[in-house]
């Protein structure tokens, strides 16, 4: 795994080992920041369930001005913390669940311009993330929540929340859903 492009493009990536976490491929990384790149310089990310930090890494080295990291396993921490010293990029990094994080966030008053999520798969973390969201401070009419999920997630509660797909990317074994306050 690599950086696609920017500041620390080509620069390798380390990532946590074991089966914990599941690494955006390479091609699908560069497809997804190919469909958000006009919107990515001096933007504010917020990087869910980060993993090895690969697409907040991404986002910085593309001009993001300020990225958030949240993480609650330490192996995947320590792979953030590597990646970004290597990187020559900052980030904030929070080491816990996301559930105690978004809280804590919304005490800075900040808005996010992206909100990524690649949860654990079949476990319907994404809807309860899109639940907190629906009434938060941290999103506003402007923000785009991606999610990464298997192909058989269903969305069709967002209408509910005061959601809408905005677009939807298809890949073989997974999905991004890009989803946007009514």
């Amino acid at each position: 795994m690599r950086v696609i492009a920017g500041r620390a493009r080509s620069l390798p990536l380390k990532t946590p080992a074991g089966m914990d976490t599941r690494p955006t491929t390479d091609r699908i990384k560069e497809t997804l920041f190919n469909m958000l790149q006009s919107g990515l310089y001096g933007c504010h990310f917020l990087d869910l369930y980060s993993g090895s930090g690969a697409i907040g890494i991404e986002a910085l080295s593309r001009g993001a001005e300020k990225v958030v990291f949240v993480e609650q396993q330490s192996k995947a921490l320590a792979c953030i913390r590597e990646n970004l010293a290597f990187t020559h990029l900052d980030g904030i990094v929070m080491g816990m669940a996301v559930e105690a994080a978004l809280p804590r966030l919304e005490e800075t008053k900040e808005v996010f311009d992206y909100i990524f999520m690649d949860p654990p798969y079949g476990k319907e973390e994404e809807r309860r993330v899109l639940e907190y969201l629906s009434h938060s401070s941290l999103v506003d009419e402007d923000t785009v929540i991606i999610v990464e999920a298997d192909l058989m997630t269903d969305f069709s509660y967002l209408e509910e929340l005061g959601f809408y797909m905005k677009k939807q990317k298809r890949y073989k074994t997974n999905q991004h859903v890009f989803i946007m306050k009514e």
